[in-house]
């Protein structure tokens, strides 16, 4: 089979480039919430810079000068220009505010699994991947009565789901048993 490098090259860099759009659209229209761990970087303002800052049960975080502030839904835009604006107000002229996330929230994994509970979430996670950090599933355990509730639709019906569906912070995965 003769390949043309420079075609072949091109491929891979036009496959790469449509992977990393999409993961980084997921990531900016990721919304913040209870349990995730952020940092905070005000550019030349180290007293009002966090290194590290965990969102409340409430969804909100303490910020030096401002107090509390809720933050829950925000994306990290949203909340580097929120802050902007905040700190514009009376403290600084030209603040330049980065918001990264460091550590999500948990998800849950439920039912026919060899240890329920919750876990740290990580990019990629798959309702396969979910259940083997829960121990695999349990010999009662019926793979295809796989329910997933999301975090963002809690008044939505368990949906089915199978093993290569994405997870996301907050989600619930729920193992059923099988008749047999």
């Amino acid at each position: 089979m003769n390949f043309n490098i420079p075609l072949a090259a091109t491929l891979v860099m036009a496959l790469t480039l449509v992977v990393s759009a999409s993961y980084g659209q997921e990531k900016e229209n990721y919304k913040i919430g209870p349990g995730d761990l952020l940092s905070i970087h005000v550019f030349g303002e180290e007293d009002l810079s966090l290194s590290e800052v965990r969102i409340s049960g409430s969804g909100a975080i303490s910020f030096p000068l401002l107090g509390e502030i809720n933050v829950m839904g925000m994306t990290s835009k949203e909340l580097e220009d929120h802050l902007t604006k905040l700190l514009i107000d009376g403290y600084l002229k030209k603040p330049e505010v980065t918001v990264s996330i460091l550590q999500y929230r948990m998800f849950y994994v439920h039912g026919e699994v060899k240890k329920p509970g919750g876990y740290s979430y990580v990019d990629g996670l798959t309702v396969q991947k979910g259940i083997a950090l829960a121990g695999g599933f349990t010999e009662r355990a019926s793979e295809s009565k796989i329910n997933l509730i999301r975090e963002d639709n809690p008044d939505e019906e368990q949906k089915s789901v199978d093993l290569n569906t994405k997870v996301k912070p907050g989600d619930i995965i729920i193992v059923g048993e099988s008749l047999f």
